[in-house]
């Protein structure tokens, strides 16, 4: 990296006060055997600093108590602690943030703000409806999404998990409860690494010191703030900085009326070796308008701030300033080399760079050593804090990566729905699944059958009538083949319903998805008998047709064919017999016009019967595929549509959330 480049050069142009111990990491200290706890401000135990450079004029830090205390301002930092440190010539202790254990001439610079005596546990108004202030930290298009990510929050609790929409719901916590507060005021934090002047920038920004400052890391142990207002202290309150590190600059008329409005809050080390300071970092960082990134020479190209910090904030460019200080350390062009080098790193992690009037994160260079480039800085800051801006502009990049985590939820890689000719073949599959088809061409087989016993042969009749008689078994496998096909139509109305689920949920982001199969699943029990009872109260008769008007003539007819086959067969046996005068030629002819006649009618009546049965096995079939498709609709296409409904109705609140248009999902 250019960084290691110019590392021989940084080193020859630093002054001997300015040289600094090697950076301490957590797993140096962990993989120590001897390593010690740390004492109540994070500091390294006795011992583990040594031949490093005391700083001038600093006294030598006080141990605490009980090294195994947990750094918080009731056992370290708040004035009301029974134990108090050693006295020392300097207004300064051992190196903890704004503990003055004596006076000094700096004392009346410097203004308490007081606020909650509860310290850091202050006492902050719960999140809740929005107050009156609300409408004056965010403008409308703002409170638009806001209210869409509300709603879309609360009709996707039943299907989406509780820990997908958590970030969203407190994205939500976090605008009301800002909202609540004060929209005259931005609250800016001062966060880096250990080393990289964030104090000093604090106290120049300030011009007083407030924050400590030293060669002993970590320095900086609980949040301090300074504040240009007076009446911060909810603010302050919500950050759970301490009564007693709250401060305000001395007077100056200048600089408070260009930064009326802006409490600066310097934080402790986002890479500190004390897990409780990089835990103040990140919860701090998630409550402030916006942050200034402090780096320093050697370390603005960390992984750590890179990938932990820089890289995932990147939609939050617009508030937030990127600070390369001790640049007087850099000889020559190196300083501009080194800030061009943070510029391409910048982009790389995708934060857009405010140059050239385009909206973005401000890259300046400074040194808090020389007070090169802070009055820039501060001039930047104090047009950024009279737009009253800063607090929208968090919020709305929070709503932004929320949006963006959920955007796997709620957009679907195709146009989601179902189509008309999906239905209809589901429908298509039930009716199958019942025999629909099946069933009409039986009533139509059957309305023939009755209407060839109507206007058949008699004759031909009991000849039927034997064949049931002689072959019983036909009946036994007809029923065996019955019971077969009712499996199978079980089978097929399953297999439908996966498959409009299928349908139903493609392209549909994986908890709608799920909802709709689910919903399809629950529909689909009983369905199958369902839809078996449905048929039979729909079914027509098989077994009694209805008879159209020219049946009995047909019928009369056909017996008339009959009697005259028999009168002229008695005819011809009485003749035989020599009962009767001999005369073959009429009930010869009378037999002839029987049995061609007989058959004629016969033919004729199934020629008339197509039609009629046609349309009768038709009007069977239809009757079916309705009562398929109204149990189908009502069991399984409903509660589809319904999901896919509520699908529509987030994905419309989602729109809104991201602020562009896309198409609706299909429903209908």
């Amino acid at each position: 990296m250019l960084s290691r480049l110019l590392a021989s050069s940084i080193g020859r142009s630093r002054s001997p006060g300015l040289s600094e111990p090697p950076a301490h990491t957590a797993t140096s200290e962990a993989a120590s055997p001897g390593a010690k706890p740390e004492d109540s401000a994070g500091n390294e135990p006795k011992g583990k600093g040594k031949g490093r450079e005391k700083a001038p004029g600093r006294p030598s830090a006080q141990p605490s108590a009980s090294p195994s205390a947990s750094p918080s301002p009731s056992s370290s930092a708040s004035p009301s602690s029974s134990a108090s440190p050693a006295p020392s010539s300097s207004p300064w202790d051992d190196g903890l943030i704004a503990r003055r254990v004596a006076g000094g001439e700096d004392e009346d610079d410097v203004v308490d703000l007081g606020g909650s005596a509860g310290g850091i546990g202050g006492s902050v108004e719960p999140a809740g409806e929005p107050g009156a202030l609300y409408d004056a930290v965010y403008d409308a298009p703002l409170r638009d999404r806001l209210d869409a990510l509300r709603e879309l929050v609360g009709l996707s609790r039943a299907r989406v998990d509780s820990d997908t929409l958590a970030e969203a719901g407190r994205v939500l916590d976090e605008a009301v409860a800002r909202g609540k507060i004060s929209g005259g005021h931005t609250v800016v934090a001062l966060a880096g690494a250990t080393g990289s002047g964030k104090s000093s920038l604090f106290n120049a920004l300030a011009g007083v010191t407030i924050s400590d400052t030293g060669l002993r890391r970590p320095t900086t142990a609980f949040p301090v703030a300074c504040s240009w207002t007076d009446d911060a202290g909810p603010l302050l309150d919500r950050l759970g900085v301490h009564a007693r590190l709250r401060r305000r600059p001395p007077h100056n008329p200048e600089v408070d009326a260009r930064l009326r409005g802006l409490v600066l809050v310097d934080l402790p080390d986002h890479d500190s070796a004390a897990v409780a300071h990089r835990e103040q970092v990140d919860r701090v960082l998630g409550l402030v308008d916006a942050v200034i990134w402090v780096v320093d020479p050697e370390k603005y190209a960390d992984a750590v701030l890179h990938d932990r910090y820089l890289r995932p904030m990147a939609g939050h460019a617009e508030v937030m300033f990127v600070v390369l200080n001790q640049v007087d350390r850099l000889p020559g062009e190196a300083a501009d080399q080194v800030l061009d080098d943070l510029r391409r790193l910048l982009d790389e992690d995708g934060v857009a760079l405010g140059e050239h009037g385009e909206p973005g994160a401000a890259v300046l260079a400074v040194s808090a050593a020389t007070g090169r480039g802070v009055g820039e800085l501060r001039d930047a800051l104090g047009q950024f804090v009279a737009e009253r801006g800063a607090a929208g502009r968090r919020i709305a990049a929070d709503v932004d990566a929320a949006a963006g985590r959920l955007r796997t939820v709620y957009a679907p890689w195709r146009q989601p729905g179902l189509r008309e000719e999906a239905r209809e073949e589901f429908t298509d599959r039930l009716a199958e699944a019942i025999g629909a088809a099946a069933t009409g061409i039986a009533a139509e087989r059957a309305w023939n059958r009755h209407a060839g016993k109507a206007c058949g042969s008699p004759w031909l009749r009991l000849w039927r009538r034997y064949e049931e008689w002689r072959f019983p078994r036909l009946r036994r496998a007809a029923t065996q083949s019955n019971a077969a096909e009712e499996a199978t139509a079980r089978q097929r109305v399953e297999q439908a319903v996966r498959w409009i689920a299928d349908e139903a949920a493609a392209g549909l982001p994986a908890p709608w998805a799920l909802a709709v199969r689910e919903a399809a699943v629950r529909g689909s029990r009983g369905l199958p008998r369902a839809l078996d009872e449905l048929a039979a109260d729909a079914a027509v008769p098989l077994d009694k047709p209805p008879r159209p008007g020219w049946w009995p003539a047909a019928v009369v007819s056909q017996a008339a064919m009959t009697v005259l086959q028999i009168f002229g067969g008695l005819w011809l046996v009485g003749q035989i017999l020599g009962l009767c005068a001999p005369n073959l030629g009429v009930p010869v002819t009378l037999m002839a016009v029987g049995v061609v006649g007989g058959p004629l009618v016969e033919w004729g009546c199934k020629v008339a019967a197509r039609g009629p049965a046609r349309r009768y096995g038709l009007e069977a079939e239809r009757r079916l595929r309705d009562v398929a498709a109204g149990c189908g609709r009502a069991r399984v296409l409903d509660p589809i549509s319904a999901e896919l409904l509520r699908y529509a109705e987030v994905r419309e609140q989602y729109v809104r959330v991201v602020g562009t248009t896309a198409p609706a999902a299909r429903v209908s």
